[in-house]
């Protein structure tokens, strides 16, 4: 269980080693090193099960360093706030070293994850990038899609950033119509789930289509398709708000709760 709380008290702990987005396995196999005094460098993360926890960055990972992904292919889904937490901070650590307004080295403040700079007084913090993410359906059918960047034959649902001045349920309208050229009426919100590559939190949604005729982009989307609950595609991974998605969906077909058309 983890207790979003730093650890600023304690003087040694738990360990969780990040480099390049790579975590280093402990000798439990596990993502947590064995207890060990902290020095400076270090940056209180949280508690795991009442046990202190800091974050060690980094710059080369070692040669069998899993992934972020991997490790949440492998653990519990109880670890993923403890990864997603500590990819994301040690990304934002990595990343805004040197202030943003001047150009100044940047110094970590203690009590709270921020980083400030002493010439001009900018400060900022780890930085979240909301997303929408949505289920398309037309009754019992799902539209899936794949991006180029999928493994093959992966297919998932459609999901983009929030604009500027942008509601999430205007992000939903426009991310489908442009990645499929859909124009949808009912949406329902579903939930969030922070998603550490790098630095998303995506918001999840329903929504219901109006016809079923697609015309996809072509650049972030290579293909799309509907789905019937009896033949699915590769599906993305189950740790993911999008297989969630996917997964509520087939339930409620199940169930009878679905729309139909």
């Amino acid at each position: 269980m983890l207790r979003r709380e730093l650890p600023l008290a304690a003087s040694g702990g738990r360990l969780i080693r990040v480099a390049a987005g790579r975590i280093a396995p402990g000798p439990d196999g596990t993502p947590l090193q064995q207890a060990q005094p902290w020095d400076e460098s270090v940056q209180p993360l949280a508690y795991w099960h009442d046990e202190p926890i800091a974050l060690s960055v980094e710059e080369h990972p070692g040669e069998h360093w899993p992934d972020g992904r991997d490790w949440l292919a492998r653990l519990p889904g109880s670890w993923f706030p403890l990864i997603a937490t500590a990819l994301q901070v040690s990304a934002w650590l990595r990343d805004h070293r040197y202030c943003g307004r001047c150009g100044a080295h940047a110094a970590r403040l203690d009590a709270e994850f921020a980083m400030h700079c002493r010439q001009c007084g900018h400060r900022n913090y780890p930085r979240i990038s909301p997303c929408i993410i949505t289920l398309v359906t037309h009754g019992d059918a799902m539209l899936l899609a794949r991006s180029p960047r999928f493994p093959p034959g992966r297919y998932s649902t459609l999901a983009g950033f929030i604009e500027p001045g942008e509601s999430a349920e205007e992000a939903v309208h426009r991310e489908v119509y442009e990645e499929v050229g859909l124009s949808i009426g009912r949406i329902r919100y579903y939930r969030s789930q922070a998603w550490p590559f790098p630095h998303a939190l995506m918001l999840g949604f329903f929504a219901e289509a109006a016809s079923r005729r697609i015309r996809i982009d072509g650049i972030e989307i290579a293909d799309a398709a509907w789905f019937h609950p009896k033949r699915l595609p590769q599906l993305p991974p189950p740790y993911s708000i999008s297989r969630a998605l996917i997964e509520t969906h087939l339930a409620e077909v199940a169930d009878g709760l679905a729309p139909s058309r």
